[in-house]
C-alpha cells in the first residue's frame, strides 16, 4: 500500500500546484490557472466507468495479472502517456497550446482516477474492517511521498534547470515532467511484483458481446456529455451576459451558468444511457448488477434519511481543504516565497507533519472511535484556514509559514486517515470499487467545482477574505459528522 501511494501521489500535483506553478511562471492569468483544477474532475465523476473497470476483463492482461493488477498496469502506462503529452508542450506559445496542456490535464486526471478506483479496490479487498484505518494510513504516507516528489521535487528540478518567475523557461519544465512520468515506473513495477488479492465475490460471467456493448454504453454516456457541454456554448455566453445584468456580478453569475452548463451535460449523458439500456442495446442484467445493484444495497443498508446525510457528509467533508489547495502554491509565491523555500517547507516538511497527522489518526481512530477523529479533523481543518490570512498580512516570513503548514498538514493527515477509514466502513465487499468509486468521486466533486472558481474569489475579495470564506464553509461539515455519529464505527 505504500508504493502503491506513491504512485497514486504523483499525477495529482501535476494537474494542480505544480502545474499551478508552470502556469504562473509562464505569465497565464490566476483565474485560467485555477480552471485547469477543473481537469482532476475525472476524479470526482469515477463512477461512471468504475463498474467498466470493475467487470471488464483485458483480453490477454487478465488472464495472465488478474483482475485488479491488469487494470492497474493499464492506468498506470496512461498515466505516463498523459505527463509525456504534457510535457511537449509550452503554454506560452498560444491559447492553442493552453488547450492541448488542458487534453493532456484530462487524460492525466481520467487514467490517474482510474488507477484509484482499483488501488481502493485492492485496498479493501486485501484486509478486513478493523485493519483499514492503519491500511490507510499507510496509503495516506505513499500518496504523500509521491506528492512530494510531484511537487518538492518537480520544483526543485525545475529552479535547478533555471525556469524562475523572472525568466520563465519551457525546457525546464518539459524536462521537469518527464522526469516525472520515469518516475512513475516505480508503480508499475509495484504492479508486477504484489499478487492479486483473494476476493470472495463471485462475477457473473457474460459473453464478449456483452463486455462490449457495455463498453459501447459507457463511450456513449462520455460522448452525450461531451456534446451537450459543447452545444451549450452559445447558451451559456448568452445567459452569462443576461444574469451579469440582473446581478450586476459577472463572476457570480458565470458559477451560476457554469454549473447548470455542467448540470445539463449530466442530464444529456443519462438520456443516452436511458435511451441504449431501452433499446436493448445493452444487455439490462448485467447493467443492472453494476450501476443499480451497488446503490441500491447502500440505500438498503441505511435507509433514505440516513444515507442522505451520510451522502452530504461525504461530498462537504473535505472542501475548505480543497478550495483552500487549489491557490496556495500561488499565494505562497505571491507572499515572496521562493520555489524552493515552497518546495522545502511547504512540500518536504509539511509531507512529514502530514505523515505524522495521519498515522497518529490512524492510531486515534482505533483508540477512540472513527468519529470522534473524523469530527476533531473537520474542526482543525477550518481553523487552521484562518492561519493563512495571519500569513497573508505578515508576507514572506518563514517562521509563520513553518507555523501554518505545521497544523495544516497535522490537521489534513488526522482527517485523512479518519475519513478513508469512515468510507471504507460504509462500502459493501460485494461491490468495492463502485461503491468506494461513488463515495470519493462525491468526495471531491462539489470542492473541485468551487475550487476552480477560487482563482477568481481571490481576485475579486484578496487573500484573506477569501481564507476566511474557506474557514466559513467548512463549519456546517462540524454538524453534519455530527448528526450521523451513530452510524461511524
Amino acid at each position: 500500500m505504500l508504493f502503491l501511494g506513491f504512485s497514486a501521489g504523483v499525477p495529482i500535483l501535476l494537474i494542480f500546484s505544480t502545474l499551478g506553478l508552470w502556469l504562473n511562471e509562464a505569465g497565464v492569468a490566476k483565474s485560467t490557472i485555477t480552471f485547469f483544477s477543473w481537469a482532476a474532475l475525472g476524479y470526482s465523476f469515477k463512477f461512471v466507468w468504475a463498474p467498466l473497470v470493475d467487470r471488464l476483463p483485458l483480453p490477454v492482461l487478465t488472464r495472465s495479472l488478474g483482475r485488479r493488477r491488469s487494470w492497474m498496469l493499464v492506468s498506470q502506462l496512461a498515466i505516463m502517456g498523459a505527463i509525456l503529452l504534457m510535457s511537449l508542450v509550452d503554454p506560452k506559445a498560444g491559447v492553442n497550446s493552453l488547450e492541448v496542456l488542458a487534453y493532456g490535464a484530462v487524460l492525466l486526471g481520467f487514467a490517474s482516477a482510474t488507477q484509484d478506483i482499483v488501488i481502493d479496490a485492492y485496498r479493501i479487498e486485501s484486509a478486513d474492517k478493523d485493519m483499514q484505518s492503519m491500511l490507510s494510513a499507510t496509503y495516506i504516507a505513499g500518496y504523500r511521498i509521491g506528492m512530494l516528489v510531484a511537487g518538492a521535487g518537480g520544483l526543485f528540478i525545475a529552479s535547478y534547470l533555471g525556469s524562475t518567475k523572472a525568466l520563465y523557461s519551457y525546457d525546464a519544465w518539459s524536462s521537469t515532467y518527464m522526469i516525472m512520468a520515469a518516475v512513475m515506473l516505480i508503480g508499475v513495477a509495484t504492479t508486477l511484483i504484489i499478487s492479486e488479492p483473494a476476493s470472495e465475490r463471485k462475477y457473473a460471467e457474460y459473453s464478449t458481446s456483452d463486455y462490449a456493448r457495455f463498453f459501447l454504453l459507457f463511450l456513449s454516456i462520455v460522448a452525450a456529455f461531451i456534446l451537450t457541454f459543447i452545444s451549450t456554448a452559445d447558451f451559456v455566453k448568452t445567459s452569462k451576459a443576461a444574469l451579469t445584468e440582473v446581478f450586476d456580478n459577472k463572476h457570480l453569475s458565470g458559477f451560476i451558468v457554469g454549473s447548470l452548463r455542467m448540470a445539463l451535460a449530466l442530464v444529456g449523458a443519462y438520456v443516452a444511457a436511458r435511451i441504449l439500456i431501452a433499446l436493448n442495446i445493452v444487455n439490462r442484467s448485467m447493467v443492472n448488477d453494476t450501476y443499480v445493484e451497488p446503490v441500491k444495497d447502500f440505500f438498503n443498508r441505511y435507509g433514505m434519511s440516513v444515507a442522505v446525510l451520510l451522502l452530504a457528509v461525504i461530498g462537504l467533508y473535505r472542501v475548505s481543504d480543497i478550495v483552500l489547495g487549489v491557490v496556495a502554491n500561488i499565494f505562497y509565491q505571491d507572499m515572496g516565497f521562493t520555489k524552493v523555500e515552497i518546495a522545502t517547507i511547504s512540500k518536504t516538511f509539511g509531507l512529514f507533519m502530514t505523515i505524522a497527522g495521519g498515522f497518529l489518526g490512524g492510531v486515534m481512530a482505533i483508540r477512540v472511535g472513527v468519529f470522534k477523529v473524523l469530527f476533531l479533523g473537520a474542526l482543525l481543518s477550518a481553523l487552521t484556514n484562518l492561519l493563512f490570512i495571519v500569513l497573508a498580512n505578515v508576507g514572506h516570513d518563514i517562521t509563520w509559514l513553518y507555523v501554518t503548514i505545521t497544523m495544516d498538514n497535522l490537521s489534513a493527515g488526522i482527517a485523512g486517515a479518519a475519513f478513508i477509514a469512515f468510507l471504507s466502513s460504509l462500502t459493501n465487499i460485494q461491490f468495492t470499487a463502485v461503491q468506494y468509486a461513488v463515495f470519493s468521486s462525491l468526495m471531491t466533486l462539489l470542492p473541485k467545482i468551487f475550487g476552480g472558481y477560487s482563482g477568481t474569489m481571490v481576485e475579486v475579495f484578496g487573500y484573506s477574505e477569501f481564507f476566511l470564506i474557506t474557514t466559513l464553509i467548512g463549519i456546517p461539515v462540524l454538524w453534519l459528522v455530527y448528526k450521523v455519529r451513530h452510524y461511524i464505527s
